[in-house]
């Protein structure tokens, strides 16, 4: 089994070379070595390695970026996945391509499906969604995967903030109207692995998939079992003072959606993938460093 892994250096792809390296031949490229906005080069790679997996966790992050330089995101997170979709399906490979809860506007009551209109609110959003369309449009034989909130000991993310911050900081206020699912990368990982095992195992449902973390929370609520972690081990000198406060109370350049809930009903009855435990992730907060 040949696995080509793009944007190997971001968090989810750090997680996929720790556990595909043992289980399959890796080709682990990051930017440098791979910029997956450069057609020909995307072409010769694939051409020459001939992978059976391509996985696509090279994305444009930076959400509040994005609103001012708009043709950036849309080059790494819309022409990238087209060019590698496309390349995928002249080698007859299969494309995982990861996506984000951003592609809904974030105002429904309940959890998102998969089957729900998508809205993105931001230049961030819009670019993943495109990303989304043109994978499914130039590889029939594809997984998308919408996630949310992601962390890990690599990389940067909402848990690193938080322990950095609490370091010069006795007091921290944390959005309290924002709700999802935490979820840890080393989960999203292990679900892209169980799922290229049923699909060698000719379980070959191609197609939108959301996987994210449970219980969902609140930022703020996460902020707080991060902090309790730490304090339990001895990571901070004292716990900071919480207060939640509004969307209003925080603005930012992008907006964010209130809701980030997402329904992995399908993906569990599909493939088996668990959603993240996000709270058994955060007991091993020493290592995210």
């Amino acid at each position: 089994m040949k696995v080509l892994i793009t944007g190997c250096n971001g968090q989810v792809g750090y997680c996929l070379v720790q556990q595909l390296n043992d289980l399959a031949d890796v080709l682990a490229l990051d930017s440098s070595e791979l910029d997956i906005t450069d057609e020909n080069k995307v072409i010769s790679t694939v051409n020459n390695f001939k992978p059976d997996f391509i996985i696509n966790a090279a994305a444009y992050t930076s959400v509040d970026k994005a609103e001012s330089e708009e043709l950036l995101p849309y080059s790494i997170n819309r022409d990238g996945p087209q060019y590698l979709a496309q390349a995928a399906n002249s080698v007859g490979a299969v494309i995982f391509h990861i996506s984000t809860d951003y592609v809904f506007e974030g105002n429904k009551k309940g959890q998102y499906n998969e089957l729900d209109i998508t809205n993105p609110q931001g230049v961030y959003g819009a670019s993943k969604l495109a990303g989304e369309l043109a994978v499914a449009k130039y590889c029939p034989r594809h997984i998308i995967l919408r996630t949310a909130w992601v962390f890990g000991e690599h990389g940067n993310n909402f848990v690193k903030t938080m322990l950095r911050l609490a370091k010069d900081r006795d007091a921290l206020s944390i959005v309290g109207d924002q709700f999802g699912g935490p979820t840890y990368a080393g989960d999203i990982a292990t679900g892209l692995l169980n799922i290229i095992k049923a699909i060698r195992a000719d379980n070959k449902a191609w197609g939108v998939y959301h996987l994210s973390g449970e219980p969902h929370v609140s930022w703020f609520e996460f902020a707080e079992a991060i902090f309790e972690q730490a304090d339990k081990q001895n990571l901070i000198n004292r716990k900071p003072v919480l207060t939640a406060i509004t969307t209003e109370q925080y603005p930012t350049p992008a907006k964010r959606p209130e809701n980030s809930k997402l329904n992995c009903k399908k993906i569990i009855e599909t493939f088996g993938v668990k959603p993240s435990d996000w709270q058994q992730a955060i007991k091993r907060i020493k290592e995210y460093k």
